[in-house]
């Protein structure tokens, strides 16, 4: 209710040691004053709850271009997105993939790509040891551009030559 009041929606809380992080987004993407803001609010509630014995730091942050997929709902937020994905050791499935994700639902998504075995593979959450998303860069000289750069190249010689 804290972050949902500033417009914000609590994406994940992890706690380890003497440090706590808190994920926040919204709709657009977050900038430094509404993390600024989530991070005094979260900060006000924590010290009137006093959860925690002893002191502890506070991380509030946004996701991220590459984030933590975890639940049910960030996995259906993903649909469309390249992810990397770590199966648990006793997963008769490959150990390590990445894939676009296709679908998700309660119990399991879909991944699909080049690099996924048969090219598709449902896989449960609880076969799931890590998963993120992969920010991928804009395409590279792929087939069709190298083709036509060398093209222009020739087409460049030839205009050359004939003055």
């Amino acid at each position: 209710p804290v972050l949902e009041a500033s417009g914000l929606e609590l994406i994940d809380v992890v706690v380890g040691g003497s440090q706590v992080q808190v994920t926040v987004d919204r709709s657009g993407g977050v900038d430094l004053d509404a993390l600024a803001d989530a991070n005094r609010a979260v900060s006000r509630t924590l010290d009137e709850m006093d959860p925690f014995p002893g002191k502890y730091t506070l991380e509030v942050s946004s996701p991220g271009l590459e984030r933590r997929l975890r639940t049910p709902t960030h996995f259906a937020r993903a649909i469309g997105e390249a992810v990397t994905v770590r199966t648990l050791p006793d997963t008769a499935s490959a150990r390590r993939v990445r894939g676009m994700v296709t679908s998700a639902d309660e119990t399991g998504f879909t991944l699909e790509g080049p690099e996924v075995p048969d090219g598709s593979m449902r896989i449960a959450y609880a076969q799931i040891e890590r998963a993120r998303t992969v920010f991928e860069w804009g395409p590279g000289p792929g087939p069709d551009r190298a083709a036509k750069a060398e093209r222009g190249r020739r087409q460049q010689e030839r205009e050359r030559s004939r003055s």
